[in-house]
């Protein structure tokens, strides 16, 4: 059961509570025995069924199990009639009321106990598995998220840990306390009558059959009940996000059409769902009953005709313990049912714990701290799944200092060409090589340690301007040039033109820029990014049109902010706006995944070929 190995992925650094939480539901069950065991004496004063005789063993020859219980009962009744003829019925009634008391304040301290000693194991079970989500999440390569709904994503990382929570989670306490009750219930009905006892084992597997039936349909509905809900959440994310273009086509009511079909069926399929799960307790009790039934007349048989080995009052004390075990029993089928919802989800999240990153890490990575000489990309070809290549033979060397610009029609290959380099992808032939180490050969901490990147899309946080910037560095660490982190971060936003506008609003440097930088324009948003790189102070610059998103008067800010940036680093540009370009030392001409043609502005322009036509198409 997939259930079991997450119990025996998770549970292990929770051993001693476990075994704390076994412990008291022992000693509870056990209590609980006792606390019921007063039944017998009581009816046997009210009804003067007690003949008990003394049995006077010889301690010293061996006697077997059900002798010494039969010898500590009839002791007991024994007590108990000279306590009644001394001291009357009354007060014998009142001391075993006490005794109940007694035995039922510590079944109920034990019980407690046990499961103060089982919140931890959950909440800790369901906290490490949200971290191995999340870390496994954030470790995944790029080109995972391309091929995956983020709605999907989301749901799995929202809705099916919560029905891990509300399911399974909810579950372990019942599986760690039930198990040990049945069990224990049962061996006492065994020394107490095994025919009755083995009667109850003969029917218990028919109920088993009907339950497990009913739970397997349930495992079915609810994976898809999951999917339907990363659906839902994958509308609302595009809606959200294009909520511009939706109001600009007036679209509004084709989405709630659209909305309203998938919750609807999402209500449908989970009221298949919520039905088969209430129809766990209705069940069990049903069968339950129809089981006391089943004893009551065999067992009663059996003592009106006087062949049973047990009197009638403990016949009554076998019931009670039974109909105890039905409750724990209820929990136990509930809990099933709980665990086969749970297992839809689990399936889902297990998806994204065992998807083998395409990013492969060596086990002895060679060590890179700084970049001195030249990047090479050697006969480079890319293609995304078992689509066709999107670069094919990428031949180039970027020495240290140097502005590389690429440019191209889109689809050309430019941002791939880009996302090589950090290892966002791994090329299927050829290498990328950084002063003369394979780019695959390093710890990617490493090799991204020595790259900012600016992207055309500035991706920002809902923090604040001073967390932003400082994104991309240990502020526990000291500040470069003997500064404070502050005055550092004062300098990156200066240098990146970003300091005046942050400085008017409220907060100045704490002030929050909202949901992805909602807050602020586009201009700003990329010069809050600049700044970040430029705090980061890498050697290595890569700028994915970092300015053609932008209005004339923000470019020209922008622009200013990138000059300062790629000053004394060496650059990557890939290029949409080629008047940005025109001092770069070497420009790329991509063509349907080629380099067609290199050179600077001027020599380009002569040849009169690709990059003439583009810089044409731009005038």
């Amino acid at each position: 059961m997939r259930f079991l190995s997450l119990i025996r992925r998770f549970v292990p650094p929770y051993r001693t509570l476990m075994g704390l939480n076994i412990l008291f539901n022992l000693l509870s069950t056990i209590l609980s025995l006792f606390s019921f065991a007063a039944i017998i004496p009581v009816l046997k004063i009210l009804f003067g069924l007690s003949q008990a005789n003394v049995l006077h063993h010889d301690l010293t020859t061996a006697v077997g199990m059900e002798q010494w219980l039969q010898f500590a009962k009839d002791n007991l009744y024994y007590l108990l009639e000279q306590q009644t003829a001394a001291h009357g019925g009354g007060y014998v009634l009142f001391m075993l009321g006490l005794f109940l008391v007694l035995m039922t304040g510590l079944k109920c301290l034990t019980a407690w106990l046990a499961n103060y000693y089982m919140v931890p194991i959950r909440t800790g079970v369901l906290r490490d598995l949200r971290r191995q989500l999340y870390d496994k999440m954030v470790s995944l390569p790029i080109g995972y998220f391309t091929e995956e709904h983020r709605g999907d994503v989301m749901s799995r990382m929202t809705n099916d840990v919560n029905e891990v929570e509300a399911s399974i989670m909810s579950a372990l306490d019942v599986l760690f306390k039930d198990p040990i009750m049945i069990l224990v219930y049962l061996l006492t009905l065994f020394v107490i009558s095994w025919q009755l006892t083995l009667l109850v084992l003969l029917l218990l597997p028919v109920a088993g059959l009907l339950i497990g039936r009913i739970g397997r349909s349930l495992k079915r509905a609810s994976k898809r009940g999951q999917e339907q809900n990363a659906e839902i959440l994958t509308q609302i994310d595009e809606t959200l996000g294009g909520l511009r273009v939706v109001k600009a086509f007036n679209a509004e009511q084709k989405l709630r059409d659209r909305f309203l079909r998938l919750i609807n069926d999402t209500r449908l399929t989970y009221n298949r769902i919520n039905r088969r799960y209430y129809l766990a307790h209705p069940v069990s009790e049903f069968l339950g009953t129809a089981l006391i039934a089943v004893i009551l007349w065999f067992g009663g048989m059996l003592i009106l005709e006087g062949t049973s080995l047990i009197d009638a009052a403990t016949f009554i004390y076998y019931l009670v313990i039974f109909y105890s075990i039905i409750n724990p029993a209820k929990d136990l089928s509930k809990a099933g049912y709980s665990v086969r919802r749970g297992q839809a989800s689990l399936d889902r999240i297990d998806r994204i714990l065992q998807t083998e990153s395409t990013i492969r890490e060596l086990p002895d990575p060679k060590p890179i701290r700084d970049f001195h000489d030249e990047i090479r990309y050697e006969h480079v070809s890319f293609a995304y799944s078992d689509e066709r290549p999107v670069l094919r033979d990428i031949d180039l060397t970027i020495r240290k200092g140097q502005m590389i610009a690429i440019v191209g029609q889109s689809g050309s290959g430019k941002t791939t060409m880009a996302d090589l380099l950090p290892r966002f992808y791994d090329a299927q032939q050829g290498r990328i090589l950084i002063d003369g180490i394979d780019v695959r050969d390093v710890r990617t901490r490493d090799l991204r340690a020595l790259m900012g990147i600016v992207n055309q899309e500035a991706i920002l946080f809902n923090d604040s301007f001073y967390n932003n910037i400082t994104f991309g560095v240990d502020t526990t660490q000291p500040a470069p040039g003997g500064m404070t982190w502050p005055e550092a971060v004062e300098q990156a936003a200066r240098i990146a033109n970003a300091h005046d506008f942050i400085m008017a609003t409220p907060e100045g440097y704490q002030t929050s820029i909202g949901d992805r930088g909602s807050r602020l324009s586009g201009g700003q948003r990329q010069r809050i990014s600049i700044a970040r790189a430029i705090l980061k102070n890498p050697p290595i610059l890569i700028l994915d049109e970092a300015t053609s998103a932008l209005d004339t008067e923000s470019e020209k800010l922008v622009q200013e902010a990138l000059e300062h940036l790629m000053r004394d680093r060496t650059t990557l540009v890939v290029a949409h706006r080629l008047s940005t370009i025109r001092h770069a030392d070497l420009i790329c001409v991509l063509h349907e995944g080629r380099i067609v043609e290199m050179g600077r502005h001027d020599d380009l322009l002569r040849q009169d070929g690709y990059y003439r036509k583009l810089v044409e198409m731009q005038k």
